[in-house]
């Protein structure tokens, strides 16, 4: 029995879900979690331009009143010339995947969130990635240099292996992030989809395992 979570790191819902999440891992050890990364904008191409920029803060609002996480607001407003392409962090994220199969993803997964969200770091450029994936991952006990990292997130084979966690999270029929499933024998089952706090994800979990 697993969970598997379908999310993107620059979705402001999953970073908020990334609390529950962990809060929800720490209740249930037994239970391991599977990281499915969704593209939410992947490949886009236009600039994030002014309008757009306040459009995500009225969502960055709602996050943070819902689930307590802070934001970089001036970083966001501070950006030029920003195309909000959410391919190379998910690809950031397989990359450690590939590199720590044994490492627990969850926490890259919101290293990732937190350069992007705090720290204001630049998530489509793929020597910050680098960084942030390889200090998470050494955190984690996995001892990996930037450079490393940096070589295998270029590498044609992982592009490939984000753009197939794409094509996954769309035949599993998700159409927003986040979305946890629970996988027993052979069969997925949808817990929620959305923002959640962590006890009702244990309700839901529960009712899934009586039914």
């Amino acid at each position: 029995m697993k969970l598997v979570l379908v999310a993107d790191p620059m979705c402001s819902w999953c970073y908020g879900f990334g609390k529950e999440m962990t809060a929800l891992q720490e209740r249930h050890p037994e239970m391991s979690l599977e990281i499915v990364v969704g593209g939410l904008r992947a490949g886009a191409t236009d600039v994030l331009d002014e309008a757009g920029k306040h459009f995500r803060l009225e969502h960055w609002a709602r996050v943070e009143q819902a689930s307590g996480l802070p934001f970089n607001r001036d970083g966001l407003m501070a950006r030029e010339g920003f195309v909000y392409d959410t391919e190379p962090v998910c690809r950031a994220v397989v990359a450690a995947r590939i590199l720590a199969p044994e490492a627990d993803l969850l926490k890259v997964f919101r290293a990732f969130q937190h350069a992007f969200y705090v720290a204001a770091v630049d998530t489509t450029d793929g020597a910050l990635l680098a960084k942030v994936g390889a200090e998470a991952l050494s955190a984690d006990g996995h001892s990996v240099t930037p450079d490393e990292f940096l070589s295998v997130w270029q590498s044609k084979s992982t592009i490939d292996a984000a753009s197939a966690d794409f094509i996954r999270a769309r035949s599993m029929g998700v159409t927003s992030f986040p979305t946890l499933f629970l996988a027993q024998q052979g069969s997925l089952r949808r817990v929620g989809n959305g923002y959640a706090h962590v006890e009702t994800l244990e309700h839901e979990i529960d009712a899934l395992l009586a039914a």
